[in-house]
C-alpha cells in the first residue's frame, strides 16, 4: 500500500475512481442507444475491467484498517455520489428531492456501519 497517502483515505480515493468507471461501464451507453448492443456489452467489459483494477485493491488494501461492512458501505455511498454527479453532468437528468432525500437516506445508514457502540 502507498506510503503516501494515508490507508484511511487510499481506499476510499481507490473505491471513487473505481466507480467513475463502473458508472460509464453501466450507465455510458445509455447516450448511444443508435449502437448496435454487442458491441456496447464488449465496450462495457473492457470498462469494467479498468474498474476491476480499482476496486479489487481498494477492497485488499481497505480490509487492513475497514471491516467488510464498512468497506461495502463505503463503496456504497460512493457509487451513490458518483452517480448523482454522472447522472446530472453526463445524461442531463435532474436529481429531484425524492433522489436526494433517499441518497441521504442511504448515507444516514453509514452512520450505524461506522459508529462505534
Amino acid at each position: 500500500m502507498s506510503k503516501l497517502i494515508s490507508p484511511l483515505v487510499l481506499p476510499v480515493l481507490m473505491l471513487f475512481a473505481s466507480n467513475v468507471f463502473m458508472t460509464f461501464a453501466w450507465y455510458g451507453h445509455l447516450k448511444f442507444k443508435q449502437s448496435w448492443l454487442p458491441v456496447v456489452i464488449v465496450a462495457s467489459w473492457g470498462i469494467a475491467l479498468i474498474e476491476y483494477c480499482f476496486a479489487v485493491p481498494a477492497n485488499r488494501w481497505g480490509s487492513e484498517v475497514y471491516s467488510a461492512a464498512q468497506l461495502k458501505t463505503i463503496q456504497e455511498v460512493v457509487t451513490l455520489v458518483v452517480f448523482a454527479a454522472f447522472s446530472v453532468l453526463y445524461l442531463k437528468e435532474p436529481l429531484a428531492w425524492n433522489h436526494v432525500l433517499g441518497f441521504g437516506l442511504i448515507a444516514a445508514g453509514a452512520f450505524f456501519i461506522f459508529h462505534k457502540w
